[in-house]
Order: C-alpha cells, then structure tokens, then sequence
C-alpha cells in the first residue's frame, strides 16, 4: 500500500512563527475512491493512535489521510501559547482543515472525527464546506454538557475511594495529586480504553499530552473528567440541523460518550444513522477493530 508523508505550509498571522501541519496518506489520493481525511481527538492528543484507520486503505481501498493538528504531535507546537484563549479557537482547526484540503488538491472528501475531532467535523460540516460528501462522528459529544453529564454519570459507578479522591481534588483545584491521577486512569481503563494493555500507538498519544499539554491544557483541562478550558461552553447543538451530508454516529458500550452526549445528533442531523458498538468504550477503532472497520467502510462505500 502507497504512503505519502508530508508538511503542508499554514498561515496563522498570530502564531509568532511558521507554521506546519504534518500529513500522513494511506493509498492513492488520484483514484476514484473518495478519500477519508480523520480528525483526531484531544485537542492536542496526536494521531498515532488511529493507525487502525489505515486498514479502511489496505482491506477497502479507500484513502485515508491522518495528520496532526496544530500545536501537536509532527506539527507546528506552539507552546508559547500555553493558556492563550484567544489563539486556541475551534475556528482555528477549521482553517487547518481547509488548508490542508487544498494543500492535497482534494476535490471531495469524506470526513471522520474521533472525540474532540468529532465535535470539530460537526460544526465544520454545518457549514457545508465545498467538497464534503460523507461525515463519521465516533464517539464525540453533541456539547461539553452533555459531555460532562456523560462522564460525570460514569464517574458514579467508579470504586468509592477513587470517586472521592477524584472529587476533593478536583474541587481542591489540584491535578497534579497523585490520587487524582490514580483515579483519572481507573476511569480511562473502563471508559477510554478497555485493552490491557493499552496499544502502544494510544500510549504514545496520550503520553504526549506529559510532554505538552499546551492545546488539551487550554482547550479542554487537565483531565477527561475536569473540563476548565476554552470548550467548556461548546455546543454544536444549535446548527446540527444544518449538517446535510449523510452522517454515521459511532459510540462504545461502556464509551466516556454515552447516550446522553450523542443523542442531540441523531435528533437534529437529518440524514442521520446511529451504532453502537457492544463491549467497546473510546476506542472502538482498537477494542473491535473488525467491526469497526466494517461500520466504517459499509457507511462509505454504500450508496445513500
């Protein structure tokens, strides 16, 4: 299978300094499969992680394309933007995205977003963008509050000690309590990733947010759990009717986006189907790879 590498050149006026955002494509973008661009979750959390989207390209034919986001993994960091809430702005992945659609010359695309890269494709398929023919939601929140009554209902089901621990740090202010942490990770091995262990693509993802937290930090917060950032008053809620490509949700048994978080799509986009995926929780791509790839392939290569 062909794969291309490569940087694409994105004018940020505001950044301080040159911009890059980093690509990787799965298969043959000048065939006459349309080609799947993912949007990765986070923000900030980089796209190692969903190298099980490259077997939509081996098994289906159809390219993919992975890349970076601002601020992380093989682009441009911006670390001297850390707490910036001005700079760090949903519109400003909207822009990447566009950019990096005519830095590849793609004339139609389809488009499926992970988590946070889910609430990202929600709000940039709204505005009907030239070229978009497809949209994949994968276990992505209609809202940060619907998000939060997600997690917050799962967090209940949690060990007490680890619940309580979590709760009086959290309202001590202190993230970087081990107990917190302790707790935090007892949440992702239920509800984020149920692999033991975690594949060494996600850990790679999720270490680096050690390294640089800088568009996760000022995004969202300090934990899955803890929203604080510039999303905490996100909602694509409002203009989710306006989606009109054909739109497949995906979300986990035992996912952080519980029914509660998803159900607003499936109401107000009209072109709109809905899976859940039994025994999975945020990482379905990982946890029923099979199955995933064939909801995912199925949804693009039908003809509705």
């Amino acid at each position: 299978m062909a794969c291309l590498e490569g940087m694409a050149p994105f004018h940020v006026p505001d950044a301080g300094k040159d911009v890059q955002t980093w690509y990787k494509v799965f298969g043959d973008l000048t065939g006459s499969q349309v080609a799947l661009i993912a949007l990765h979750g986070g923000p900030g959390i980089h796209s190692s992680y969903m190298a099980p989207l490259a077997d939509l390209a081996s098994h289906h034919n159809i390219p993919v394309v992975l890349y970076d986001q601002v601020g992380c993994g093989n682009s441009t960091r911006l670390a001297h933007k850390n707490g910036d809430h001005t700079f760090w702005t949903v519109e400003l992945f909207e822009r990447e995205l566009d950019n990096l659609v005519q830095h590849l010359g793609i004339k139609q695309f389809d488009l499926l977003g992970h988590s946070w890269g889910g609430m990202l494709g929600s709000v940039y398929a709204a505005k009907k963008p030239p070229g978009l023919r497809k949209l994949v939601i994968v276990s992505s929140p209609a809202s940060l509050q619907t998000w939060l009554q997600s997690v917050y209902s799962l967090l209940e089901r949690i060990p007490e000690k680890e619940r309580e621990d979590f709760k009086r740090y959290e309202a001590e202010g202190n993230f970087d309590a081990p107990e917190y942490k302790a707790a935090c990770m007892l949440f992702y091995t239920r509800h984020l990733c149920r692999y033991d262990p975690w594949p060494e693509e996600l850990d790679a993802s999720m270490n680096a947010l050690e390294e640089d937290a800088t568009v996760y930090g000022t995004m969202y917060g300090p934990s899955e759990i803890t929203c604080n950032g510039v999303l905490k008053t996100w909602t694509a809620i409002p203009t989710a009717h306006q989606i009109t490509s054909p739109t497949l949700l995906i979300n986990g048994e035992f996912d952080e986006a519980q029914e509660v978080a998803v159900a607003p799509f499936f109401e107000k986009i009209p072109k709109v189907k809905w899976i859940t995926l039994a025994n999975c929780s945020h990482t379905a791509m990982w946890e029923d790879r099979e199955k995933f790839t064939q909801v995912v392939s199925t949804f693009l290569t039908s003809q509705a």
